[in-house]
Order: C-alpha cells, then sequence, then structure tokens
C-alpha cells in the first residue's frame, strides 16, 4: 500500500479504521501523518445510510474516540470537525468490504455507507478520488452481485498482489 503510485500522489486520504475481520490499517494511518497527508475517516449515521469522512488530527486520537455499536472507534456527532467533501474532496479512498470480485465489484455490510458517499464525490467538480479496497485474499470471489446503486471500486489490493 505505502509503495502504491496513488498513495504516494495523494495528498488528501480517507482510511477506514478497521474491525477484527477487516485488513488491519493502523499503520497506513500512521504513515499517512509521518508523509505530512491529510487523513479523514468515517462518521457513520447509524439511523440513515449517511456517511462522512471526518478529519483525523492524530493517530494517537483513535483510542480516545467514543465506540460505535459496531465497536468501531469514530467521532461523535456532537465532535466538530472539517469534512472531506466540503473542504476540497479527497484524492484517495481506502474501501473496506466482505467480498470483491476482478471486476472492481464491492460486497459491503449491507446499508449502503460507501456506494451513497462516493456518489457524493461524483457530484462535486474536480476529478473523482481513486478507491481502493483493501482485501484478504480469501475475499476474492469470482462475481459479487450488484445492484443498481453499487459503485465499482478502482482497484482490489490484496496482501499477495492486487486484482484490477
Amino acid at each position: 500500500v505505502l509503495a502504491h503510485s496513488q498513495y504516494q500522489k495523494s495528498k488528501r486520504i480517507s482510511i477506514f479504521l478497521s474491525m477484527q475481520d477487516e485488513i488491519e490499517t493502523e499503520e497506513i494511518i500512521k504513515d499517512i501523518f509521518q508523509q505530512g497527508k491529510t487523513c479523514f475517516i468515517p462518521r457513520y449515521q447509524f439511523q440513515s445510510n449517511h456517511m462522512d469522512m471526518v478529519k483525523l488530527a492524530s493517530p494517537d486520537e483513535i483510542s480516545s474516540l467514543p465506540k460505535t455499536s459496531w465497536n468501531i472507534h469514530q467521532p461523535g456527532e456532537g465532535d466538530v470537525r472539517e469534512e472531506a467533501l466540503s473542504t476540497g474532496g479527497l484524492d484517495l479512498i481506502f474501501m473496506p468490504g466482505l467480498g470483491f470480485d476482478k471486476h472492481g465489484n464491492r460486497l459491503g455490510r449491507g446499508r449502503g455507507y460507501y456506494d451513497t458517499y462516493l456518489q457524493r464525490c461524483l457530484q462535486l467538480p474536480g476529478p473523482k478520488p481513486y478507491t481502493v479496497a483493501l482485501a484478504f485474499k480469501e475475499q476474492l470471489c469470482h462475481q459479487i452481485p450488484v445492484g443498481e446503486h453499487d459503485v465499482r471500486v478502482d482497484e482490489v489490493l490484496c496482501e499477495d498482489s492486487s486484482a484490477p
């Protein structure tokens, strides 16, 4: 991930805080700060499929953020933070998922947070963020079922190779 050309040239990066069954993102987050890039993390609204990408001040603050019902740290609703789309958008979005195929189709957790967020990105002027899914090779499937609102990822990165 750290040697990836898209990562190298990106200044504004969104990355998820990993759950137990996802690729661990802590080292990537630390590197984002070491490289002087700006880091944004998801803040989900559980009563809807709305998600914002809000600025993280440092990797150290993660452990002090409240936990959601999914046991993920995220800033609370009343915690006012810079939102990526309102301050210049994103260059790169790292995405989680349960399954992926070679066409860039992604199976999420069913709420549509990332699909809805990517639609919002597409409505802004300027280039669309490059999207990279982080996956274990066991998550690569022959075919993922898709619906009309599903947005493909640009690339699926695996621990031993990458798939388009």
